[in-house]
């Protein structure tokens, strides 16, 4: 018999205080150089929708590369960029001709958050490997294979006009701020013991460590013979995901932080905003948000362009705020929610 926890919904704290304190810290650590891994490192484990097995082999890369995947059977690179985003089911996947590599978003996380612009991404399969279900395994490895400071100029977005999506009940948006770094403000709502959540940080490489990297995707036990029906989840399991049956944890562990789903939530939205082609540098907040409305949003920040300026100084500089707001309702450009 699995053992399991029972998780009243009070319980479950809706921004804690470290969390309003850390949002509060200045973003002390951003660099204007562009950097990439010191040497080779790899990776391997199952996928958690395919259940394939998969190793990653990640690689320096110049200056200028961006983070880019090489797939075994796949005659195009595929650039970690939101204009090869081909699913947001679940997921992100990306594609370039025939290639096609799925679920990259807590490995883009572990970039994103430890500052890492540009890698080669080797993989055998077309599914990252799930690992634990958070991006702790992939931060190991980045640091295992150390990360180098290039002689390149790091280009940085910055925004400075707010620029809002919604779809249903959810909505995410940009917004300038004086800040040099990203900060983010993520809520989510479920029913029962999950309640609503709600986490606000600055990104930065010790607070995404601690506060971020190790949190697991999670689901519903009810779910789970539907989306085996849809040829997802088949490698999900306690190992690499913290599923709920009812308001009962059934993890033996139980959770990593009480509101460990909001945390994952953020960092799904850390390795989706990944893709946007460069840092941002503004304010992110999203409610009942997904991978399908993170693209979307990043799109229409992308194809807007009095909504953000493109800098190569990362350092000290404040955004020249417009007043003027974008706002859409839907989710862009064929990116599925």
């Amino acid at each position: 018999m699995v053992a399991s926890t029972r998780v009243a919904p009070a319980a479950i704290v809706v921004g804690a205080k470290r969390d309003r304190q850390n949002a509060m810290k200045p973003c002390f650590e951003t660099s204007s150089r562009q950097t990439s891994l010191r040497k080779s490192v790899v990776v391997s484990g199952r996928g958690v929708h395919g259940d394939a097995p998969a190793r990653l082999t990640l690689s320096p890369a110049e200056a200028g590369t961006g983070i880019v995947f090489a797939t075994r059977d796949g005659d195009h690179p595929i650039a970690a960029h939101w204009t090869n985003v081909r699913s947001t089911r679940l997921r992100t996947e990306i594609a370039a001709g025939a290639a096609r590599v799925s679920t990259i978003e807590h490995l883009m996380a572990a970039f994103a958050g430890l500052g890492v612009d540009n890698a080669l991404v080797e993989i055998d399969e077309s599914e990252v490997p799930a690992v634990d279900g958070s991006a702790l395994p992939f931060v190991a490895a980045i640091r295992q294979a150390g990360i180098a400071r290039l002689g390149a100029s790091r280009r940085v977005i910055k925004i400075v006009e707010t620029v809002r999506l919604s779809e249903g009940a959810g909505w995410a948006e940009f917004a300038p701020t004086n800040r040099g770094c990203l900060d983010l403000d993520v809520e989510i709502a479920f029913p029962g013991a999950i309640g609503r959540q709600r986490i606000a940080l600055p990104l930065t490489s010790p607070i995404f460590e601690r506060e971020i990297a190790s949190a697991r995707s999670f689901g519903f036990l009810r779910d789970a013979e539907q989306l085996w029906r849809q040829g997802l989840a088949l490698g999900a399991s306690l190992e690499n995901c913290v599923i709920f049956d009812g308001d009962r944890v059934l993890n033996p562990r139980g959770l990593r932080f009480p509101n460990e789903m909001a945390r994952h939530k953020m960092l799904d939205v850390i390795g989706d905003l990944a893709l946007a082609g460069a840092p941002i540098h503004g304010a992110f907040r999203s409610y009942r948000g997904g991978h399908g409305l993170n693209l979307a949003l990043i799109e229409r920040l992308m194809t807007t362009s009095s909504a953000y300026v493109m800098s190569r100084d990362a350092e000290g500089s404040t955004p020249r705020v417009r007043r003027r707001e974008t706002e859409a309702t839907g989710l862009g450009l064929g990116l599925s929610p």
